[in-house]
């Protein structure tokens, strides 16, 4: 493979100028001025139209208390109202006029419309075995209960004859990453929010290309927010020519439209129906270290074998059929014969997940709310970002109240300040409440895991934050009673050894502007 195409890299030019160049000059660039153009006319319109409010004051006032009442009469989580309401009173006429142009985004509507097709069209792609269910019901009435939830809202069951191998970190995972594919023989589907060329993606890059020629059928689906700083514009062409398939999700277009504010965070691979991977990987250096960005980087995955991965395949496959005419994806659905498996030990229940923010139901959140509210002895948590809504909150300190130890691990160093500060604001809150918070000092978790009991675990995409929890694509997948939640607590706790416990002292120590700042955020927390 010609390593210095597909790494897009030059040593001939000028690193500093090429990228002053690509910035000006290229898609960013061109992006940027069309964007700030509509919003400077948005904005010229609004106070065009605001300085003759004054003539009609009682207009003004009924304008502002219209919108208002609009915002908190619908049915959403309390903290976009409390945001909304502040822009709007703060700015009646132009953050009414600009909630109002939000929500009657034609680019939004035509997303959740074309989506709740392909729901409607594969409703019943997939069944609940009544045998695994009538199981958990008798080893776990609240699982049982969670697990009837989630088929009943969005048709994922929950299986056994599934195998689960845990990743502590990017490295893992990438290194059976590289065995599976090369294992290919059908077919090989990649779901990620990020893919950067590097070592990382040019070694499976490599793979994939070997595979079509073996007569694989191999298909990339990656976020949108790629085009603007991780791959160049010849991407899906280089992609295409290497007869790979190759789909954008949402792509950035000079155009201000609010879909763009729900992404892809997903990150799945499919190979051949019966092995999924997920978790918080993307394709890109940083993840295994070979490129250090924020110190150190702690991740976690898992590897599925077996019935659950049709659970995965179907997410990829519904997110793929957004653009284009819709397939027939029954035949990438097949049951997997255990007698084409060697299941070395697929003890307990397996439930992949995926979420979508324009369903009224908050899956991803209220899996986490039932870990919290059912836990007897301990929840332990990484996360990236904390940036609890209300229910989260209050979950976490009841459970830390009624005597569970509830522990998190976040970054130490981060990698967006505004979040760090955000985070540092809720810590005091949490810790009053029993809630015991730790940093990892040698860098940066990215880790989405919650395990609790030694017996329910979920590892996927997953953050603790409202971008997560109700404006991206997300998945991930819940364990009850496998061996591999052992592994993952394990891991916690070797995690533990390396991180900073934040006391008391350290919050009232904490730096005046961060406070102030987090403080501050916490008003447009929802909207970010």
């Amino acid at each position: 493979m010609d390593y210095q195409v597909h790494s897009v890299k030059d040593p001939s030019i000028n690193k500093g100028k090429r990228g002053v160049r690509r910035v000006v000059f290229g898609r960013v660039g061109i992006l940027t001025v069309c964007l700030l153009i509509q919003l400077l006319l948005l904005f010229v319109g609004m106070n065009y139209l605001a300085q003759y409010i004054y003539l009609f004051f009682g207009g003004y006032l009924a304008f502002g208390l219209v919108i208002l009442f609009v915002i908190l009469n619908r049915t959403v989580n309390p903290g976009f109202q409390l945001s909304w309401a502040v822009i709007v009173l703060l700015f009646p006429v132009f953050g009414g006029l600009m909630y109002l142009y939000i929500e009657i985004q034609p680019g939004t509507h035509m997303l959740k419309g074309v989506l709740s097709n392909i729901d409607r069209k594969t409703s019943g792609s997939l069944q609940q075995d009544e045998e695994v269910m009538q199981e958990l019901w008798e080893r776990n009435e609240n699982t049982a209960r969670l697990a009837g939830y989630i088929w009943k809202e969005e048709e994922f069951p929950i299986y056994r004859n599934t195998e689960v191998k845990y990743f502590p970190g990017g490295e893992q995972k990438f290194q059976e990453l590289l065995v599976q594919l090369k294992a290919a023989q059908k077919f090989i589907f990649m779901e990620y929010f990020i893919i950067h060329p590097g070592y990382m993606w040019d070694s499976i890059y490599e793979i994939l290309i070997t595979k079509v020629k073996e007569g694989v059928e191999v298909r990339v689906l990656f976020d949108g927010m790629n085009e603007l700083s991780n791959v160049p514009s010849y991407f899906q062409s280089l992609l295409r020519g290497d007869g790979i398939q190759c789909k954008v999700f949402s792509p950035i277009y000079p155009v201000i439209s609010t879909h763009y504010n729900n992404r892809d965070h997903r990150k799945i691979v499919v190979i051949d129906g019966h092995t999924a991977f997920t978790g918080g990987v993307n394709l890109a250096d940083e993840y295994i270290n070979r490129k250090e960005r924020f110190g150190h980087w702690k991740d976690a995955a898992v590897m599925i074998k077996g019935e659950a991965v049709r659970s995965f395949t179907l997410m990829f496959l519904k997110m793929w059929n957004v653009t284009g005419k819709m397939e027939n994806m029954a035949i990438y659905l097949q049951p997997v014969g255990k007698g084409t498996q060697n299941w070395e030990d697929s003890r307990g229940f397996v439930m992949p997940y995926a979420a979508n923010p324009f369903k009224s139901e908050r899956t991803a959140e209220r899996i986490y709310l039932d870990i919290l509210n059912h836990a007897r002895r301990y929840v332990h948590i990484m996360t990236p970002y904390l940036v609890p809504d209300y229910e989260m909150l209050q979950a976490l300190t009841y459970a830390a109240k009624r005597g569970v130890d509830v522990t998190l691990i976040l970054p130490h160093i981060p990698d967006k300040k505004y979040a760090f500060a955000l985070a540092h604001s809720y810590y005091k809150y949490l810790m009053q409440a029993g809630v015991r918070i730790y940093e990892y000092t040698p860098g940066f978790v990215h880790s989405k895991v919650f395990v609790s009991d030694d017996v329910r675990a979920v590892v996927g995409a997953i953050n603790l934050d409202y971008r997560s929890l109700y404006l991206n694509f997300e998945c991930a997948v819940f364990l009850y009673e496998v061996p591999a939640i052992h592994e993952i607590e394990a891991d916690f706790l070797l995690t533990l050894t390396k991180c900073q416990y934040i006391s008391q002292f350290d919050i009232r120590h904490d730096k005046i502007l961060r406070r102030l700042c987090g403080g501050v955020l916490k008003l447009v927390a929802p909207l970010m």
